[in-house]
């Protein structure tokens, strides 16, 4: 049902919004150098690494400099990066994995394997559902760029204080799921999104 429900939902997403896709893709090809989209390799459904797609909004190759975004003003993202992450709407390409299997619209955020890595086995659990576009984790920490940027090494408190607080949240989703649940994070989303 859920897997119906996801390639529907996406389906009709990506046609709806093929306009805002290629306005969006205008300002970036204008903005800077670089490709459209950027894809990182994160760990999903089974420990099963995929591509996650979404719209570039760094300058190419700022990803070697870290894999943590800090702060809302992080030098490495572009002018329209900026407004594309207030927005989230560097998320959208992520239907296109929703849509091909990889992911979900609702399901934990897949790290990538540095992380993963970290994981303890009870942690791992939240690796047997697909990830997800949205989830609890990501409403309550939609500011977490701004967190990091409080500590003196963001990559140690996203490790020791975020992550496990996420992995926590995303226990009990996996525990607890169902469509209801979904579409009640899915509302909460686009309600956080346009406020």
């Amino acid at each position: 049902m859920k897997r119906i429900f996801d390639v529907i939902s996406s389906g009709i997403g990506l046609i709806v919004l093929t306009p805002i896709f290629l306005i969006i893709s205008v300002f970036i090809i204008l903005d800077s150098k670089g490709g459209i989209f950027y894809k990182q390799k994160r760990v999903g459904k089974y420990e099963k690494q995929f591509f996650l797609y979404k719209f570039r909004t760094m300058y190419s190759n700022s990803d070697k400099k870290g894999l943590l975004t800090i702060g809302a003003k992080d030098r490495r993202i572009t002018k329209i990066g900026y407004y594309l992450r207030k927005y989230k709407l560097d998320e959208l390409p992520q239907l296109i994995n929703v849509f091909i299997g990889n992911m979900s619209l609702v399901g934990p955020r897949p790290e990538v394997q540095r992380y993963v890595d970290l994981y303890s086995d009870e942690q791992k659990k939240v690796l047997t559902v697909k990830p997800g576009i949205t989830d609890y984790a990501s409403l309550k920490y939609s500011n977490e760029n701004e967190i990091l940027e409080q500590f003196e090494n963001a990559e140690i408190a996203y490790i020791e204080r975020i992550m496990p607080d996420k992995l926590k949240i995303n226990l009990d989703y996996v525990q607890k799921n169902n469509l209801w649940i979904d579409i009640k994070i899915i509302f909460l989303t686009l309600i956080k999104i346009l406020r």
